[in-house]
């Protein structure tokens, strides 16, 4: 990033999935989650990856969705878009847990 470039919203998802998680109950989450890329207006960048940390601190957390945003309202409107609700909403049957962290990168 140079000086005069601006800063990005990161809005940065992990997922622990249950023990009982199939593997296409898996990959169906990772192929939705970058859907919503495609579908909902204001999402500048969309990476997801696999924890390769071999130093065991991931706590059970296995996939990791890194979103960026040029604003908060760009954002919000992520959050609150009907897309983004319904695949909230396929999570309960194979997701354990989430950590959702958002911030500024300087």
């Amino acid at each position: 990033m140079t000086a005069n470039s601006p800063a990005s919203l990161r809005h940065v998802v992990l997922f622990a999935f249950k023990d009982d998680a199939t593997s296409e109950q898996i990959d169906t989450v990772v192929r939705d989650f970058a859907a919503l890329a495609r579908v909902v207006p204001g999402i500048l960048s969309y990476e997801c990856g696999t924890n390769v940390s071999p130093e065991g601190l991931n706590d059970g957390f296995t996939h990791c969705f890194t979103l960026s945003f040029a604003r908060n309202e760009d954002r919000d409107v992520y959050l609150d878009h009907s897309a983004h609700t319904a695949f909230v909403g396929t999570l309960k049957d194979c997701l354990a847990r989430s950590l959702v962290v958002d911030y500024w990168a300087k």
